[in-house]
């Protein structure tokens, strides 16, 4: 059963989420003035909530780590997905400090930073305050990740001066000494709440980019810090996670019983509470299908060709979603049908066929509502669907991510056959072919194909050194990209810094 604890705040959620409207020098944190012990609960889940828009919604944070590497394209369709040229200038490497995109996740993270500082001003339970602190450093770690540098207030604080921003090295060493604190504190479980295997997957991630996030342009990878990925992965093994057979039930409706992999997800009630998970189906579905949806994100084939036929993570049918709407699940390509087996048409009355073939901007008319492969990671919600708030828990992180990362960790470490038997266990249970070697370039690929479009791909190229290199409708790009700018509006702050380039 669905925990309603964590939406139980809806209200109080929508007031926070005013936040993000506030005086830029506040930049996302709060003292405790006005603040009493009797709302923590409240001011927890609005915390919680806080982190519905910036990582549910595939046009915030997602949108960043995946249209800006090989995995999303949004064509320009003649009028459709022009928005300024903001979707062009993220998947080209060409945006700067106004991009609409970039001010607004930036805003929306600092945010969930803001409501969680408040809560550690309200007379916190130990409890409440390690979930408030996991959940500040999870945004910060997002901060981190995107900007190189971190806004941040501590409770008590003055919320009329700028806040106070940390660099790279620092927040690094912050980030291992909260996550490191709040563990005891933690509570084992459920997958929807903040939980002690949600921090340490977080702190694998810290250790495993921080030479990344220290020199981008030339990531080093200390031993000792691998060795430490190493261990945090088997301490998580200890708690029983295990792949799901069917790879698609670790996104469905009903993922919070069905999946025996996802450590840390956003809770969804379907019908009731969230989610901008709506938005994941609509961004790439057609007009004419079922959901109809905006026509816009689309995946490139030449990622798309990394799959083998019989890898399951490709996808296929699934039931409750492909009997009622004749969508199919995975990577759409070819003719779409309806749930009766009747080809589908485009408004132009010609077939609804997604063809592999796109261009940033898509410009024969005959060809503009076809063009790319669509994406559905998440099984449609039939029974919610009136609501846009579907059932599906949105997912952080998944045991299959643990896995890969400790591979990463052991080929780094010159521990590459320990490293090839973890990878060719996850390929077995989805289907895929065993390899008989293991390289950095086949392990990236590895991630590509296991983790599609939940919000690693950047982070993961960047990490690999490729983040900069030519890809699929997008030329080489230039050093500064591999950081956003501080937004224009946001450099009111004298404490931030635009980064190099901009």
């Amino acid at each position: 059963m669905k925990n309603k604890y964590i939406f139980g705040f809806a209200v109080v959620a929508l007031s926070f989420s005013g936040c993000t409207k506030l005086d830029e020098n506040l930049n996302g944190q709060v003292g405790s003035a006005g603040v009493s012990g009797g709302n923590v609960s409240s001011l927890l889940g609005a915390t919680y909530s806080a982190m519905i828009g910036p990582y549910q919604a595939p046009w915030n944070w997602s949108a960043l780590q995946e249209v800006t590497s090989d995995e999303i394209i949004v064509p320009t369709r003649a009028g459709d997905w022009d928005d300024n040229g903001a979707w062009r200038a993220l998947h080209l490497h060409k945006w700067a400090p106004d991009n609409s995109r970039i001010s607004d996740v930036f805003r929306d993270l600092n945010s969930i930073s803001y409501v969680a500082t408040s809560v550690l001003g309200a007379s916190p339970t130990a409890a409440q305050a390690a979930q408030a602190r996991f959940l500040r450093a999870f945004a910060q770690f997002s901060i981190l990740d995107g900007w190189g540098q971190v806004p941040y207030r501590d409770s008590g604080e003055d919320v009329t001066k700028p806040s106070r921003v940390r660099n790279a090295a620092d927040e690094i060493a912050y980030l291992i000494n909260e996550l490191t604190a709040i563990i005891p504190d933690l509570p084992a479980g459920p997958a929807n709440v903040a939980n002690k295997n949600a921090a340490k997957v977080l702190l694998m991630k810290v250790y495993l980019n921080k030479g990344a996030f220290l020199n981008r342009n030339a990531p080093t990878f200390d031993a000792a810090d691998m060795a430490k990925v190493i261990t945090l992965a088997d301490e998580i093994t200890a708690g029983g996670y295990t792949l799901t057979a069917n790879y698609f039930d670790n996104f469905a409706p009903t993922n919070d019983i069905l999946s025996k992999e996802n450590i840390f997800t956003a809770q969804n009630l379907g019908g009731t509470a969230g989610s901008d998970l709506d938005g994941q189906w609509k961004c790439t579905t057609h007009y004419n299908q079922n959901p109809s949806g905006y026509n816009g994100f689309s995946t490139l084939s030449n990622f798309y060709a990394k799959f083998e036929a019989s890898d399951t993570r490709r996808g296929g049918s699934y039931a409750g979603q492909t009997n009622v709407s004749g969508i199919r699940i995975g990577f759409l390509v070819g003719q779409q049908l309806n749930q009766n087996g009747v080809a589908l048409k485009d408004r132009k009355g010609n077939p609804l066929a997604f063809t592999p073939e796109v261009s940033i901007i898509e410009r024969d008319p005959n060809h503009l509502e076809v063009a790319g492969i669509r994406v559905i990671k998440y099984p449609i919600d039939f029974a919610n669907s009136g609501s846009n708030k579907p059932d599906n828990d949105w997912v952080y992180f998944r045991y299959a991510d643990v896995l890969l990362m400790k591979a990463e960790a052991q080929l780094r470490t010159s521990l590459a056959p320990q490293a090839l038997a973890i990878v060719n266990s996850i390929r077995t249970v989805r289907g895929a072919s065993a390899l008989t070697s293991l390289t950095l370039d086949i392990l990236l690929d590895e991630r590509g194909r296991e983790l599609y479009w939940e919000s690693f791909r950047r982070q993961d190229l960047i990490r690999f050194g490729k983040f900069l290199a030519a890809w699929q409708e997008k030329p080489a790009s230039e050093a500064k990209y591999l950081v956003f700018p501080i937004p224009d509006n946001q450099l009111g702050n004298p404490n931030l810094i635009q980064n190099p380039g901009y």
